[in-house]
């Protein structure tokens, strides 16, 4: 428009009020999108930047050892404002098992979850879900030791922490049912009962570096000498750490912990192994163990294993490569299973705990296979045994020719 304004014959002013005006407008508007496009640019980098200054290990979940999970409509146990008990008899919980099995257990974290089924609940360690059950508010569980044949008006369901058969009642029904010999709990005392023998089931995965570590601060408050020499001069504390996670593994509480140190004190000239360690410090909790298997005077009633069954695991171990470990067929693996869970029941109706007591080095292999199908069963060796304990043998475990049915489910 500048160059017609400027031609002979045209209307110059026009056009050129025009074309200046049009030239105006691009240049603002070049640099008005220049800017647009720089800002964005701006702030692009600046979300960039906050971005990575808000992301930090805060917005990273923290998994707690141990934590119960409950569904909204179980707050009611919680609050203890509406008379809720189950806090305090999870307080209870953690006091009591820290002091039996000899270390400071994490505390309890109970939080509700929206995404569970109202009346439901889970335990986790770890992050991880290791039980779950399902109450009905308002109501009894009326369950069933395991010697009663009548059965009650309720709804037919298994007591979670065992898998006893149990009904729920109204609470109503709970003088009827006690008279016919069931036991009645209410629901905080399910949960209760079933976090306490999850737990105890699982300590080994309880105790961890920092509860060693707590282990063995607290006993170098009392006995300097004995964690110098031993920690890190003899062994490391992951070593000591799985020594006490093996113990416990057996349901045998760390709380002599000062025989537990000193042994290894001793015995880590010979090896710095965990597992072997673990075998070499049982002997000296013999009587700790025995006391809650056997009222102090009575006769441990035990079963051995055939001779020749003893010598032929002996051997294999010998040959085998890896300490512990015995290197059999599977169906000879399955037949011992079978008489072991033979003698097992009988030793069960007779009225006194299944204890096997082998020679020591076929006991940590048959305890790992043994616990696995049978968690309740206690694997003793020869050394393990006190001097002034009494003992009968009443059963000798063979092999059966051939698995039976339940055994190969």
């Amino acid at each position: 428009l500048l160059i017609l304004g400027v031609i002979p014959g045209m209307p110059h002013l026009m056009f050129i009020i025009a074309g200046c005006g049009l030239a105006t407008f691009a240049f603002f508007t070049d640099r008005k999108n220049e800017f647009i496009s720089n800002v964005k640019q701006d702030q692009a980098e600046a979300q960039s930047e906050k971005d990575e200054i808000e992301l930090d290990w805060e917005d990273i979940e923290h998994v707690d050892q141990i934590s119960l999970e409950i569904g909204y409509g179980l707050i009611p146990l919680v609050s203890e404002q509406d008379g809720g008990v189950l806090l305090s008899r999870v307080r209870g919980i953690r006091k009591k098992l820290s002091a039996e099995l000899g270390f400071l257990i994490q505390p309890i974290r109970i939080r509700d979850n929206l995404n569970l089924d109202p009346m439901n609940y889970n335990i986790l360690l770890k992050g991880a879900v290791r039980g779950t059950g399902k109450l009905e508010l308002g109501r009894d569980l009326a369950i069933n030791p395991g010697d009663i044949t009548s059965s009650l008006d309720g709804t037919p369901t298994k007591e979670p922490a065992f898998g006893l058969d149990a009904y729920w009642i109204d609470q109503s029904q709970s003088d009827e049912a006690k008279t016919l010999g069931y036991t009645i709990v209410d629901n905080a005392t399910v949960i209760a009962t079933h976090l306490n023998a999850l737990l105890r089931t699982n300590s080994s995965d309880l105790l961890g570096d920092d509860e060693t570590r707590e282990i063995l601060d607290k006993v170098a408050t009392r006995s300097p000498k004995l964690v110098e020499d031993l920690v890190p001069e003899k062994l490391s504390v992951s070593t000591v750490m799985q020594v006490l996670k093996n113990i416990l593994f057996e349901s045998i509480s760390i709380r002599d912990i000062h025989t537990i140190l000193g042994t290894l004190l001793i015995e880590s000239n010979k090896t710095q192994n965990a597992d072997e360690l673990t075998e070499l410090v049982r002997p000296k909790l013999g009587h700790l163990m025995l006391q809650e298997i056997v009222d102090l005077g009575d006769t441990l009633n035990v079963i051995t294993l055939d001779p020749k069954l003893e010598q032929m695991l002996i051997a294999s171990i010998t040959q085998s490569a890896k300490v512990g470990e015995v290197l059999i067929e599977p169906n000879l693996a399955e037949g011992l299973l079978d008489s072991v869970k033979k003698e097992k029941d009988e030793a069960e109706n007779q009225g006194f705990p299944a204890v096997i007591v082998v020679a020591p080095p076929v006991r940590p292999w048959l305890a790992r296979m043994i616990k696995q199908r049978f968690s309740d069963t206690t694997i003793l060796s020869y050394t393990e045994i006190p001097e002034d304990q009494k003992i009968k043998v009443f059963a000798r475990i063979g092999i059966s020719d051939e698995p039976n049915e339940e055994s190969q489910k």
